[in-house]
């Protein structure tokens, strides 16, 4: 329905943004990683497009976002900015470029901001990150905030289970996602946590909260793409609702051009010059 309604507007922005959770009307998001899928997604009508430090899973293979780099992070985000024309392009800092170190954090934003042309930076944490969230929003950059489980911070929770089930913690979150707010943050991404405290969340604040795991009752929704589209099938949790089985239709598609190229059906006069 969104696509009908804003069909007449040209680029998506935070303004925009805090109008759709003002009117209650949900905001989609996806991530991408490159061109051709950045240009799919955003032809569709996506609101906003995440370049997620989940590159270092879904494209590079490693086991953790760990280990993707800064100078990653911007090729892939260059690509992804150069096929979009309505999608509000938001992109991770990867770990170790922003935390503990506010100079470093802004050296960073500004870097993603000017090599890219993305139009937002996102970034894990509360308290323990103010610092480094005040200094990159006192540049004029926009900063989305990420509470709840922080894969950047797997090793320091040692499992990808729910966060925030016990009633400290939940309240951290809470007051977390307020300080954000305070901080000049134009939305939240809350990963993993009960749909009860989601809720609580997005009725705390007045900037769009979007969930990953995280129920239906806040301001949109976020998936990562290969996920959703079932290109990647080894991972599978509860809140992940796959779209499409490409994985079989790529799969299948590659079997029969084997299969035309070993029986000579490939190529055929009319595919030769």
């Amino acid at each position: 329905m969104s696509v009908h309604q804003s069909s007449n507007i040209k680029r998506i922005t935070t303004h925009i943004l805090q109008e759709m959770k003002l009117r209650g009307e949900k905001i989609s998001m996806l991530t991408a990683y490159d061109f051709s899928m950045a240009g799919i997604i955003d032809a569709a009508g996506i609101d906003i497009i995440l370049v997620g430090d989940s590159a270092s899973n879904v494209m590079a293979g490693y086991e953790t976002t760990l280990p993707i780099t800064l100078d990653q992070m911007i090729y892939h985000a260059t690509s992804v900015v150069r096929a979009v024309k309505r999608a509000f392009v938001v992109v991770d800092i990867p770990f170790g470029s922003y935390q503990g170190n506010s100079s470093e954090a802004l050296r960073s934003a500004i870097r993603i901001m000017k090599e890219s042309g993305a139009h937002a930076i996102k970034v894990e944490g509360g308290a323990e990150i103010k610092e480094s969230v005040t200094r990159i929003l006192s540049a004029g950059v926009p900063v989305m905030g990420h509470l709840g489980l922080t894969p950047q911070s797997i090793y320091k929770f040692g499992t990808y289970t729910v966060r925030a089930r016990e009633e400290a913690e939940a309240k951290k979150l809470l007051e977390d996602a307020k300080l954000l707010e305070e901080c000049g943050c134009f939305a939240i991404v809350l990963e993993k946590i009960p749909a009860s405290l989601a809720k609580l969340v997005a009725e705390s604040v007045q900037i769009p909260v979007i969930g990953i795991g995280a129920g239906p009752d806040v301001d949109g929704q976020v998936l990562v793409v290969h996920d959703m589209l079932g290109i990647t099938q080894e991972f599978k949790p509860r809140f992940l609702r796959q779209y499409a089985d490409l994985r079989s239709i790529m799969t299948k598609a590659v079997q029969d051009y084997i299969d035309d190229v070993k029986a000579k059906e490939f190529p055929k006069d009319s595919e030769s010059y």
